[in-house]
């Protein structure tokens, strides 16, 4: 019963914020989706335009890039997976590392079904993040050749997350399952640029300063930047500005093409100054038209005046990289 009523107490909050057009995520899966606009479907696509994509799955509120180029393939985040290591009410959320999996298994393995990842990204220890990452080294047909995590430090992080959140489980996992299929860890990335295929890949917040005080754990997110033929995307993982990192960050990402919203559009994101440093032509929301993006929506409007991709809207998002800024977009990648 007391689940119940926090169930109605929760659909009533998400109602009023929707009425007052406020812009306030305190979770991390709020908010319902708004209607869907008609986005070109991948069935419609030239896929001989480029052979470097970046596949934004659909996983509802949360990050799982597959990045492709010339062959090669690596992975930004897995999504939010079923696990609820604390068995808090808050934490079952529904899970998408099988879905995550599948689209691996279809779109990146060889003729004998194996996947090769050269490498992986957890941007920060957040399940909605790192969630699926576990699933998907358990798995005998994908090999990863090395991961990038920083170290969660759980000594720097506010009560709320170490209180009511699983950062440490989800981190340990991760952790515990690389090391079972012996992937190396760099866990203090300096950002120096790497290849993967024809895209030049560079890590952002590798350094992040020592906070001050307690902050969440999107204070440590890494971005990373992916560059070809002319043609920059930025993937900003859960970055916002609420210790600076985007006014601090801004200037050495420069402009791009294509952003990946920084926490899923929440507030303390997609700053104004930022995306006037960034001013991408196209953005990519890791989640729905929910009320907690609404702002960050209409500054990209008004200041970029980008088109607008969401990924629980429109069945995941396929980004095609051309030349010099030429970036095509498709929906209905999966559902």
């Amino acid at each position: 019963m007391a689940r119940f009523f926090q169930r109605i107490w929760a659909s009533f909050l998400a109602f009023c914020t929707m009425l007052t057009g406020l812009c306030a995520c305190t979770s991390k899966h709020p908010g319902k989706p708004a209607s869907t606009p008609d986005v070109a479907s991948v069935k419609d696509a030239d896929l001989s335009f480029s052979a470097d994509r970046i596949h934004f799955l659909n996983t509802d509120n949360s990050d799982a890039i597959l990045l492709e180029s010339d062959g090669h393939f690596a992975m930004v985040d897995a999504g939010e997976d079923t696990d609820n290591p604390r068995g808090l009410p808050g934490l079952d959320l529904p899970g998408f590392e099988d879905s995550v999996l599948a689209y691996l298994k279809a779109h990146a393995a060889d003729a004998e079904g194996k996947v090769h990842l050269d490498f992986i990204v957890g941007t920060h220890a957040h399940s909605d993040h790192l969630g699926g990452f576990d699933t998907i080294l358990a798995d005998p047909d994908v090999s990863v050749g090395r991961a990038y995590l920083k170290v969660y430090d759980s000594s720097v992080i506010n009560a709320q997350e170490t209180g009511e959140w699983d950062n440490q489980e989800v981190y340990d996992q991760t952790v515990a399952a690389l090391k079972a299929r012996n992937v190396p860890i760099i866990s203090e990335p300096d950002g120096t640029p790497f290849m993967l295929g024809k895209c030049k890949i560079t890590l952002f917040n590798t350094d992040d300063p020592v906070p001050t005080e307690k902050v969440g754990e999107n204070d440590q997110s890494l971005g990373v930047l992916v560059e070809t033929n002319g043609t920059r995307v930025f993937l900003a993982g859960d970055m916002d500005d609420l210790t600076g990192d985007e006014t601090r960050l801004a200037p050495q990402i420069g402009k791009v093409d294509l952003l990946k919203v920084g926490h899923h559009g929440c507030e303390g994101s997609s700053t104004p100054a930022f995306l006037q440093t960034l001013m991408p032509k196209i953005c990519v929301f890791t989640t729905g038209e929910y009320s907690h993006n609404v702002l960050s929506r209409e500054r990209i409007r008004d200041i970029c005046n980008a088109a607008m991709y969401f990924t629980a809207r429109d069945g995941g998002v396929l980004a095609l990289l051309g030349e010099n800024g030429d970036v095509r977009c498709y929906g209905e990648i999966h559902k």
